[in-house]
C-alpha cells in the first residue's frame, strides 16, 4: 500500500513539474506568438488557462502555487501586468482556486462548481479593479478583454473542468 501511495505521488509531482514549467514558458512566450500571429493570444487568459490546466491534472497545493507565481513571473519578466494589477490577478486567481474547492464540496457538482468560481472570481476582480481605477492606483480600462470573448473562455474552460474531473472520478 505504502508503494501504491509513493507512486501516485510521485506521478503527481511529475505532473505539477511539467504543467508549472510549462505554465512559465507559456506566459513568457504568449507576447511573442501574440506578436508573430497578430492575434490577441491573450484574450485567451492565459494565466486561467494554466490554472484550470493545474486544477484538473495537478493537486489544490500546486493550482495555488500557479495563481500566486505567475501573475509574479509575467511581472517580473515583462513588468506587465503593473505592480497593483499582478497583486490584484494574483488574488483573483487564487480565490477562483478557493471558491473552485469550496463550491465542489457545498454544490457536490462539477460544472456549476468551476462555472460559478470563475464569474464569481471575475465581479471580485472587476469590482476591485474598479476602485483601483478610480482610487488612481491603475491607469487602464475596466474591461479589456472583451466580455463575449470572457463567456465563451469560462464555458470552455469549465466544459474541460468537468469532463476531466468526471471522467477521474469513475
Amino acid at each position: 500500500m505504502k508503494a501504491i501511495t509513493q507512486n501516485i505521488n510521485n506521478n503527481i509531482l511529475w505532473k505539477s513539474i511539467a504543467i508549472d514549467f510549462s505554465a512559465l514558458a507559456f506566459i513568457y512566450l504568449v507576447p511573442t506568438f501574440s506578436h508573430l500571429l497578430s492575434l490577441p493570444i491573450y484574450f485567451i487568459e492565459p494565466m486561467r488557462l494554466m490554472l484550470v490546466l493545474s486544477l484538473v491534472h495537478t493537486s489544490k497545493k500546486n493550482a495555488y502555487l500557479l495563481a500566486l507565481t505567475l501573475p509574479l513571473f509575467s511581472f517580473l519578466i515583462s513588468s506587465h501586468p503593473v505592480l497593483a494589477k499582478m497583486i490584484l490577478i494574483s488574488f483573483e486567481l487564487s480565490f477562483n482556486v478557493f471558491l473552485f474547492f469550496l463550491l465542489k464540496d457545498v454544490l457536490r457538482k462539477i460544472f456549476p462548481a468551476i462555472f460559478l468560481s470563475i464569474i464569481i472570481s471575475k465581479v471580485v476582480y472587476y469590482c476591485i479593479k474598479y476602485i483601483l481605477i478610480h482610487a488612481a492606483l491603475l491607469n487602464s480600462g475596466l474591461i479589456s478583454t472583451p466580455i463575449i470573448i470572457q463567456i465563451i473562455t469560462t464555458f470552455v474552460f469549465s466544459i474541460y473542468v468537468y469532463l476531466l474531473l468526471k471522467k477521474q472520478s469513475r
